[in-house]
């Protein structure tokens, strides 16, 4: 299922690409969403401490926010960190994903929602089956008070719009 609109939100798109999204904007949704996915690689390392992909895609975002690494080296990173959650158990696996989510933000500001959504599932998939709607709704607030500012209007209303091709994490 894919995570992001067939038809791109201008809102999300560089100014350099046509867009209204700022360079600041764009590392804000980078930074929030490497904090997300960062929430939630314990689930991943717990499973495979040997594995550095997620985290060192983690990082690799947060140089791309500092100008040190260019964005075809950090959308190749966000392939890498994918890959470390193959065949691994849910918790995982998703909070793989959301490195990878995070990572990608650097080429397409739209996968800040991907870690956002990715980290949700994996608190989720790891909670209690009966714990399944506290924990989805504890990780949303969780993620919601680390908005920027800047950038939170945007994000709540991206929420609203692509929560049902997320999952419907989002939502409530």
């Amino acid at each position: 299922m894919p995570i992001l609109p067939a038809e791109r939100d201008p809102r999300l798109i560089t100014v350099r690409r046509g867009g209204t999204l700022t360079d600041e904007q764009h590392r804000l949704l980078a930074q929030w969403a490497a904090l997300c996915a960062e929430h939630v690689l314990p689930l991943f390392e717990q499973q495979r401490p040997g594995d550095s992909r997620p985290r060192d895609a983690i990082e690799t975002c947060r140089g791309w926010i500092r100008g040190e690494v260019r964005m075809r080296e950090a959308h190749q990173t966000a392939f890498v960190a994918n890959a470390a959650g193959r065949g691994q158990p849910d918790p995982a696996r998703f909070a793989a994903l959301a490195a990878g989510q995070a990572v990608a933000v650097a080429h397409i500001a739209a996968h800040d929602l991907g870690a956002a959504a990715y980290a949700i599932r994996a608190a989720v998939s790891a909670a209690p089956r009966d714990e399944a709607e506290t924990a989805r709704r504890r990780e949303r607030q969780w993620q919601r008070d680390r908005l920027p500012a800047e950038v939170r209007a945007l994000v709540l209303d991206d929420q609203a719009l692509r929560s049902a091709i997320c999952w419907n994490v989002f939502d409530g």
